[in-house]
Order: structure tokens, then C-alpha cells, then sequence
């Protein structure tokens, strides 16, 4: 695990949260900069990616929540003191939005437990994330039409696929906010939950998704992003060979074995 990352708090709840628990096999990452509602500076965002890619090697981290510090704000957008001098040829060289393509490509499921702001990055942030669990007083929003640009790190591409173009036009356009109840409805979040229970919400589906076969959690979660990429005929395929592929191993075993006993699977995760 990379060391002492400065904007990023990396905790394993093992022990009990909030009177519950063990969280086992799940990993909790918060954003740390709340004097800046958590904005995502070129730092955080590097810290993010490289700590996401340890927990992918990781065999005992199965689920990561990644939450941010404080009541205010999961995060309310890139940091625009770093992004207000730059250049195309600057953005081009430093290639700082890489930590983006690097935060996509993990394959440990991941959960955004969101209060608060979810605005710019932090929006598109979320929505990099495989769920989103959030609380009733959250508001989501790519408002960087507002200072003279567009969302660069997945905005109009995910918020399109998840609410339709004519909800994610008005919003990239106008600005304007998105309260939680209306994000549910539109089907950008996995479920709604009053302010003081979205971090112990999105660590109980944590763990529900950690006590599972872990090869069978992977090989489905790459099924299901790939239905956004591929034809319905090669969707189809991929999805069939996975499902092929997990009768070789041994959780396919013990976990059909079990069903027929009437007994409890033991899973080894491979």
C-alpha cells in the first residue's frame, strides 16, 4: 500500500462503524480536503488512482467506498486554482487527467457514499464508481459550462448514459443542480438514504458484495460495463464466455455444491 498519501485517508473497517460491523474485506477511502470541500486537486487525484490500483492487487479487498471528509461535500469539483492558467499544450504534456483513464480500469467494485455536493469532478467521480449510494440532501451537477468550459473527465458521457441526452443536455448546458431524489429517479444513483446513514449504507452493501465469490463479483461487473461499450450480439458473447470461464473455478464448485447441501459456501476466491 503506497504510504502516507496527504489528501486520502485509507481505513479497512473491520471493527464496528456506527454500532455495526465487521465491514470484512472492505476498503473506505475518503476524500481529506474539506477546508476545500474536497476538491480534486492533480495530488488527491494521483493518490486516488495509485491507492485504487494497490487494493486491485490486493486479494483480501474485495469492495472500496470512497467518501468524502465532512458533511458538506463528497467533492464540489476540481480544484480551479491548478486548472486556471493551463494551456492545451501544458494539459497535453503533463497528461494530469491519465489519473482518470487509471481510476476506470479498476476492477474491485467500488461504491461512491455521497453527501452533500457531487459537482464537476466530483460528479464525474462518482459516477466512475460502480454505485452510488446517497444521501437525501445530496445534489449532483457538471456546472463547468459556468467558467467558460465543459466536463473533460466523463461528464457528458456517463451522465448521458445514465439519465438519457435530454436531462444530461439541459444539465451540462444550463449548470444547474441535481437533488438526490430526482438523480434516483433518473437512475444515477443505487439508492437514497437520510444524511447520517449514506457512509454505513454503502459499507453494508459493501460487505454484502465483499461475502460474495470474488472471481464471479469481477468476471459480472466487467459483463455489465461492457453492455455500455459493445452490440447487443457482442455483449451477449462476452458475457456468455465469463460465465463459461467461471465454471473452472473452484467457487463454481463449492458454491453449487453448497446450494445442493443446503449448506453455507465457503469461498476461496479462486
Amino acid at each position: 500500500m503506497t504510504a502516507d498519501p496527504e489528501f486520502l485517508r485509507v481505513e479497512f473497517p473491520a471493527s464496528a462503524v456506527a454500532g455495526e460491523g465487521p465491514f470484512e474485506h472492505v476498503a473506505l477511502l475518503t476524500l481529506d480536503r474539506p477546508e476545500v470541500l474536497n476538491a480534486l486537486n492533480y495530488q488527491l487525484l494521483g493518490e486516488l488512482a495509485t491507492v485504487l490500483e494497490d487494493l486491485d492487487a490486493e486479494d483480501s479487498c474485495h469492495c472500496v467506498v470512497i467518501t468524502g471528509a465532512g458533511e458538506r461535500a463528497f467533492a464540489a469539483g476540481a480544484d480551479i486554482k491548478e486548472m486556471a492558467d493551463q494551456t492545451p499544450v501544458s494539459l497535453t504534456r503533463k497528461n494530469h487527467f491519465a489519473r482518470w483513464e487509471r481510476i476506470k480500469r479498476i476492477r474491485t467494485p467500488t461504491i461512491a457514499a455521497v453527501r452533500g455536493y457531487a459537482l464537476g469532478g466530483g460528479c464525474e467521480l462518482a459516477m466512475a464508481c460502480d454505485m452510488i449510494v446517497a444521501a437525501d440532501d445530496a445534489m449532483f451537477g457538471q456546472p463547468e459550462i459556468r467558467i467558460g468550459v465543459m466536463p473533460g473527465a466523463g461528464g457528458t458521457q456517463r451522465l448521458t448514459r445514465a439519465i438519457g441526452k435530454a436531462r444530461a443536455m439541459e444539465l451540462i448546458l444550463t449548470g444547474d443542480q441535481l437533488p438526490a431524489r430526482e438523480a434516483a429517479a433518473l437512475g444515477l444513483v443505487t439508492r437514497i438514504v437520510p444524511p447520517e446513514e449514506a457512509l454505513l449504507a454503502a459499507l453494508r452493501l459493501a460487505s454484502r458484495i465483499a461475502a460474495l465469490p470474488p472471481v464471479a463479483v469481477l468476471a459480472a461487473k466487467e459483463a455489465v460495463n461492457r453492455a455500455f461499450e459493445l452490440s447487443l450480439d457482442a455483449g451477449l458473447e462476452f458475457e456468455r464466455r465469463n460465465f463459461f470461464m467461471l465454471f473452472a473455478s473452484e467457487d463454481q464448485k463449492e458454491g453449487m455444491a453448497a446450494f445442493i447441501a443446503k449448506r453455507q459456501p465457503d469461498w476461496k476466491g479462486r
